[in-house]
């Protein structure tokens, strides 16, 4: 652009995409970019039981965000390598959860699952953990508490360092692998993301401390769909899809009863420019296929 500021990122019905894709994957079918190893990440679908349904809790990233600004997302975010420091751990065995979420190392199981239950936390302040093996915490949002989960977010403390010096035990039986998406090679940041489900625990309640969320809002997940398709709710492929998917189920119990049987064969984008027009396709999510023009841009 000539004023010298950024390019701002491009819709399609409410699909993201940067502007700067087209040129990216150019390069990419030419030889001349090599892609960017993705970096480990989790991102949580909170739920709670409403009238009609489950809900499901959301945030929107500020629109000055470099990545998917504005669009609509859930808590989460990128593992911390302490995330595989011995924690104390309740519900199905490391081994167990490496096969489930497709990872040879039990270490690395665990740094997924341990920056789901973190993120949640930081980005909402919800706390999948206990006392006991089968206990969660109540309320979590006294001063101490917003310390912690304000050092949490500065990396100044480790998940594990605020378990134990708490007594407290990561319910990882709360959780439920859900999907996992690997941005696509093209992309200048990438993130291979583990979705998973959970419900609120009893007690507790989210809060809107996300530093990186402008709003936060608990929705029907067929509403946030239909926001979608109106192009009124700004959402990147993994999350529009992972929203539709819990549409069929009448409880939040419901929801995480069903995560066993989900596929966790992780989806990759592909793209291809054909002349003028930048066709994009995730395998498996026709919905997603999008023909864009890109003839005259730069």
């Amino acid at each position: 652009m000539s004023n010298g500021q950024p390019k701002q990122a491009k819709q399609s019905n409410g699909q993201w995409y940067p502007p700067e894709w087209p040129d990216r994957i150019r390069a990419l079918a030419a030889g001349e970019l090599t892609p960017v190893a993705p970096r480990r990440a989790a991102t949580v679908l909170l739920l709670r039981d409403g009238g009609a349904g489950p809900d499901v809790h959301m945030l929107r990233r500020r629109t000055s965000m470099a990545f998917a600004g504005g669009a609509y997302a859930y808590p989460g975010g990128g593992v911390d390598p302490r995330d595989e420091q011995p924690v104390r751990w309740a519900g199905p065995s490391l081994e167990t959860w490496a096969a489930r979420l497709g990872l040879d190392d039990p270490a690395q199981a665990q740094a997924v699952v341990c920056a789901a239950v973190r993120e949640t936390f930081e980005e909402a302040g919800v706390l999948l953990a206990g006392e006991t093996e089968d206990g969660v915490v109540g309320d979590t949002t006294g001063e101490d508490w917003e310390r912690d989960r304000e050092a949490l977010v500065a990396r100044e403390l480790s998940f594990a360092d605020f378990l134990d010096r708490r007594g407290l035990v990561l319910r990882s039986d709360l959780l439920g692998a859900w999907a996992r998406w690997i941005t696509p090679e093209f992309e200048q940041r990438r993130y291979d993301t583990w979705f998973f489900v959970a419900a609120l625990p009893a007690g507790q309640l989210t809060r809107d401390v996300s530093g990186e969320a402008d709003r936060t809002v608990w929705i029907r997940p067929a509403d946030a769909a239909a926001g979608y398709d109106r192009g009124e709710l700004t959402m990147m492929p993994p999350t529009i899809s992972t929203l539709r998917t819990l549409e069929p189920y009448g409880t939040a119990a419901e929801t995480l009863a069903a995560a066993g049987e989900r596929d966790m064969t992780p989806v990759l984008a592909q793209a291809r420019l054909e002349g003028d027009e930048l066709v994009l396709s995730w395998p498996g999510h026709e919905e997603f296929t999008k023909i864009i023009s890109v003839g005259g841009e730069s």
